[in-house]
């Protein structure tokens, strides 16, 4: 029976009774997306966000205009819970709705998990050219080689079926030990996951009686059974628990049946009601054609950990090529010259493949002169860029005064909107738009060359090109050009100048205001819900988000801030007044190594990180960035009892160590950055964590040029008093307030929060207190540093355990 969503969702709401901030942000969610429009809601931990959006969502797809759900989030963590709340509500349902949770390629395929790939080819690379082998081997005879009518075609959806199931069936069988004969058995079975799959661990080649001619390629037997099937997946949801997918599931089946496991997710993507992903499936331009088919305005799209969603999405956005990679693109291009040279035949044969890409061979002579020349600029702008900074010592393999990290060497004023210096210096050079424009078309005709001569190379030129042709296109107001030299010291042996022992370089188009491009994501889709424990200034996240853009082009959009529901009594929320600590008042932490040489604004702050670390139980102390906390751990060792624990930028690996030693044994010190992984999407619940301490507000480096080029780019867009605060000050204060975050996570639970410095109280000079949550506002009491330690004292006497 049809109901109104906003009347249906008790159904799908998966316990007992929900939470009133829960109701509310499920009514909320229903009448945002019954008016095709958008919510952003801020809800605390034990909101209930995860069950609130997907009860909300399946309602409107059961009982609304809406088709499937999209849920997108960057912590595996999030992504994991979507998944059990979904499978709870279908545990109480008679239609369940059926979900898949998607993963990488590089998570699924056989071989590349296996490493039976060479290790200088890229998974997806390597599998791209298997399809396409494998595509042609099962080609129906007398089919067209254009198959590009019939990729609809998906299991037994309608479209003309170009290919033959049973050639797809014979290449499966021929992989098998038992059907490629005694030689086959030498290199075992291919296992991954646990599971045995049917066929021989090396890639088999085609068999003879399957192709003309003497060159046997390789195949992918995988997706050779995915043909065999009419490409269909030999699971369904039915196998899922709860009708809910995920890749442990569709992995081991799909291998042990012989079908391409991402092909199966592909399959099954089609038909889900309810796909959770990560944020590269929705906003990454490569990664979104596999979501792109399920896709609509009938989508109704659930955003998780929303204020992560500007920065990460710029990463996204941006394009980098490394100089190793321009190097290789120029390479392609001398390879196949070179072939030309060697005699007539060849030069006929070349000239022949590129003229059906209407390529003629001079201008794969001049793409090869203008990568040359670009590499040759590279190096010599590297150069004077060190010279300039560092002096010229490293040209003489003297680099112990090049610094340690990456460097970023900007190719226009990041404050003004004018040329980069690589697109003047190519003009001047003779190499203007008309090339930039072709280098795609000329690398995808040397790459078809190049394997049609059957010349072993893996090119690159094809997605050089696409790049450089990003770079010529783009403007210069929302892009900021640069070069980037990535500090990734090696063995000096080999490199062509000193500066490449110490850096990897590569050419780098910084997305600086990613809200246009999610405002057009956004407008293609239904509507939906963007959810996170910290997006205020809600004003502020719609403008940047791009959903200000959508609501001035007549989307509705709302918004929804809910408190935290906990008891307040069981939370003692404190600030302390102290200067402002701040990289010109504290100092290098290099350099203050010796206490007694402290300034009067480190030696403030030692004696309030002395308090905080004294506090009842497990401490976590967050600096502004990892030197910080490497001289607060080390200062605090000699002043404590407690073991303490510095974080560093490492592994995630050590750093599920540190974390796990954290938790063990008796009462610690975890000193970490607050820009780290160990503040945010990490679950502190139980009696993990009793105190969080945020010190100073983390401003990332205002003199990065790509923070100043977005500082510029806001300007213009929002107004130049708003720039820094949309830019710098709010991404830094929502760091700060998830760092808060890990202390309370359940309505039994009794901990500390604490912000430490002057500019977190109302009225100071550069304060962010407006850029707090109004309950944070009202609820955390500012004090001197000489009276937190009576407090922290006090606020433990009534809630220490006996």
């Amino acid at each position: 029976m049809c109901m109104d969503p906003a009347e249906a969702w008790p159904e799908y709401f998966a316990f007992q009774e929900p939470y009133d901030n829960q109701r509310a942000a499920i009514e909320a969610a229903i009448a945002a997306g019954s008016e095709q429009g958008y919510l952003a809601a801020e809800g605390p931990c034990g909101t209930g966000k995860t069950m609130a959006a997907l009860t909300a969502g399946a309602s409107l797809v059961r009982h609304g205009s809406y088709e499937n759900i999209v849920v997108v989030t960057p912590v595996k963590q999030q992504r994991e819970q979507f998944v059990a709340d979904l499978r709870a509500m279908n545990a109480e349902l008679e239609e369940p709705l059926e979900g898949i949770a998607l993963v990488g390629k590089q998570d699924l395929c056989p071989y590349d998990r296996e490493d039976v790939f060479s290790e200088d080819v890229g998974v997806h690379d390597r599998c791209e050219d298997l399809r396409e082998s494998t595509a042609a081997l099962v080609e129906s005879e007398g089919q067209s080689d254009d198959r590009a009518v019939a990729e609809a075609a998906v299991g037994g959806k309608e479209g003309e079926i170009w290919w033959d199931p049973q050639r797809g069936s014979d290449l499966a069988k021929h992989a098998r030990p038992d059907g490629a004969g005694q030689q086959a058995l030498e290199g075992g079975q291919l296992r991954t996951a646990g599971i045995d799959s049917p066929y021989q661990r090396e890639q088999p080649a085609a068999p003879a009686s399957m192709i003309e001619g003497e060159n046997r390629p390789l195949y992918c037997p995988f997706e050779a059974d995915w043909y065999a099937r009419n490409r269909g997946s030999p699971i369904d949801f039915g196998d899922g628990e709860d009708h809910v997918l995920t890749a442990d599931q569709y992995l081991s089946d799909s291998t042990e049946r012989g079908t391409c496991p991402h092909r199966s997710m592909g399959v099954l993507l089609e038909a889900a009601e309810v796909v959770v992903g990560n944020y590269n499936h929705l906003f990454d331009p490569d990664s979104r054609p596999l979501l792109s088919s399920v896709l609509s305005d009938r989508t109704f799209l659930i955003v998780d950990e929303a204020h992560r969603l500007e920065e990460r999405v710029r990463d996204l956005l941006s394009d980098r090529v490394g100089r190793a990679t321009l190097k290789r693109a120029r390479n392609d291009m001398a390879t196949l010259r070179s072939r030309a040279r060697q005699s007539d035949q060849h030069r006929t044969e070349i000239t022949d493949s590129l003229a059906s890409h209407e390529v003629p061979l001079e201008a794969v002579d001049r793409a090869r002169d203008f990568y040359d020349d670009l590499l040759s600029w590279l190096d010599e702008r590297v150069g004077q860029f060190l010279d300039d900074e560092y002096g010229r010592e490293w040209r003489t393999n003297r680099t112990e005064n090049l610094p340690d990290r990456t460097l970023e060497i900007p190719l226009r004023d990041p404050e003004a909107v004018e040329q980069d210096e690589l697109t003047a210096w190519a003009e001047r050079a003779g190499y203007t738009g008309g090339l930039w424009r072709s280098l795609p078309t000329i690398g995808l005709a040397v790459e078809e060359t190049l394997e049609a001569l059957g010349m072993n190379r893996t090119p690159v030129c094809t997605a050089v090109g696409a790049v450089m042709q990003g770079w010529w296109e783009g403007d210069h107001a929302t892009y900021l050009r640069e070069i980037e030299l990535e500090h990734s010291p090696r063995d000096a042996h080999g490199t062509e100048t000193a500066w490449q022992a110490q850096y990897t370089a590569g050419l780098v188009c910084f997305e600086c205001m990613p809200g246009e491009t999610l405002r057009g994501i956004f407008d293609e889709l239904g509507g939906g819900v963007l959810m996170s424990a910290t997006l205020e200034p809600l004003d502020v996240f719609t403008e940047v988000a791009g959903l200000a853009a959508l609501r001035e082009g007549d989307r509705p959009v709302r918004d929804r801030t809910f408190e935290l529901r906990f008891p307040e009594r069981n939370r003692a929320s404190l600030h302390v007044d102290s200067t402002p600590f701040t990289a010109r008042s504290r100092g290098d932490p290099a350099e203050n190594s010796d206490p007694s040489a402290w300034n009067a604004t480190r030696d403030e702050y030692a004696h309030v990180l002395r308090t905080v670390a004294r506090s009842h139980g497990n401490v976590l102390i967050a600096m502004p960035n990892y030197r910080e906390a490497e001289w607060a751990g080390g200062y605090l060792a000699t002043v404590t009892e407690k073991p303490v624990l510095v974080d560093e930028s490492s592994s995630n690996e050590a750093t599920e160590n540190l974390k796990q030693q954290f938790f063990a044994g008796q009462h610690k010190i975890l000193v970490t950055s607050v820009r780290g992984t160990l503040t945010e999407g990490v679950d502190y619940d139980g009696d993990k964590l009793h105190c969080c301490a945020v010190v100073g507000v983390p401003l990332v480096n205002i003199g990065s040029p790509r923070v100043q080029a977005v500082k510029r780019a806001y300007a213009e867009a929002f107004g130049p008093e708003n720039a820094f605060g949309y830019a710098l000050t709010v991404p830094a204060v929502r760091r700060a307030r998830q760092a808060l975050g890990r202390v309370i996570r359940g309505p039994a639970e009794v901990g500390v929060r604490i912000l430490v410095g002057k500019r977190y109280a109302p009225g100071a000079r550069h304060s962010v207190h407006p850029y707090l949550s109004p309950s944070e506002q009202s609820e955390f009491v500012s004090l001197s540093p000489e009276f937190l330690d009576g407090q922290l004292e006090a606020f433990w006497a009534k809630h220490r355990p006996e």
